[in-house]
């Protein structure tokens, strides 16, 4: 069944303004941020999130680690959510995604700041921040998914997303393939999350990736990758010429 809500995203590796305009202006619904593996530094990121915002896109910052430092100063930067990797087991998981929620629900630091329109941090602000920011643990590892029932259950995670490739290197299949096996631990992933009654996002580079997280009722799907896009787009371009110029000797 496809999810009533269904938002599209794209995943950028730096702060270019110009990528940014092109995705808002294609009605893209959210961007991912990747800190992990992207260009993004704390000075280009503070700068960059509000101009994401003012174009009217979520902003979900793919953060570098499973540590508290990275999923505050995404918060605090004024992200809508954290993706977070390399989740492990149960106790891992609620470790982690406890930096994201203030207490008595996690252990999320105060800081005024962009959080709280640079006003002071109050009460209300605490609260608004807990229910308005999204905490989405990056299911990629084995010992997540073989807590993945209880990971999605736990109240300090409001959603999940499945790093597909990475998860089947993890369980020792090697590249991602989309196998019988790749899609029986990614539909587990699915069904453990609408349990909990919780979205989920994914990756859907190919058709029929696509068409299953479609199926299966993804909240959010990310359609693409800035350099890679920019890499077909120039490779086409490319090919065309070399036709033509093929043609006319």
């Amino acid at each position: 069944m496809v999810h009533r809500m269904t938002k599209t995203g794209f995943w950028l590796a730096d702060n270019s303004v110009p990528a940014a305009e092109i995705i808002a202006d294609l009605e893209f619904d959210f961007v991912m941020l990747d800190l992990e593996h992207g260009m993004f530094d704390l000075a280009t990121l503070s700068r960059h999130v509000p101009l994401l915002l003012g174009l009217g896109l979520e902003v979900f910052a793919k953060v570098i680690g499973p540590d508290r430092e990275p999923i505050q100063q995404a918060l605090d930067f004024g992200c809508t959510g954290v993706i977070v990797p390399h989740i492990g087991g149960l106790a891992h998981a609620r470790t982690v995604t406890e930096y994201a929620k203030y207490p008595p629900v996690g252990t999320r630091s105060l800081a005024s700041g962009r959080n709280t329109t640079w006003g002071p941090m109050t009460a209300e602000a605490v609260a608004a921040a807990d229910a308005g920011t999204l905490s989405f643990p990056l299911i990629e590892e084995s010992d997540a998914l073989a807590d993945i029932e209880k990971i999605a259950a736990l109240s300090t995670v409001d959603g999940l997303m499945i790093g597909q490739a990475d998860l089947s290197m993890s369980r020792g299949r090697g590249m991602y393939t989309r196998s019988e096996a790749d899609l029986a631990d990614m539909n587990r992933i699915v069904d453990a999350i609408q349990a909990a009654q919780k979205p989920w996002m994914c990756a859907g580079w190919a058709q029929d990736e696509l068409d299953w997280a479609i199926s299966r009722g993804a909240s959010r799907i990310i359609l693409g990758v800035q350099y890679a896009s920019f890499g077909i787009g120039a490779r086409a371009a490319k090919d065309a010429y070399d036709s033509r110029v093929g043609a006319l000797r």
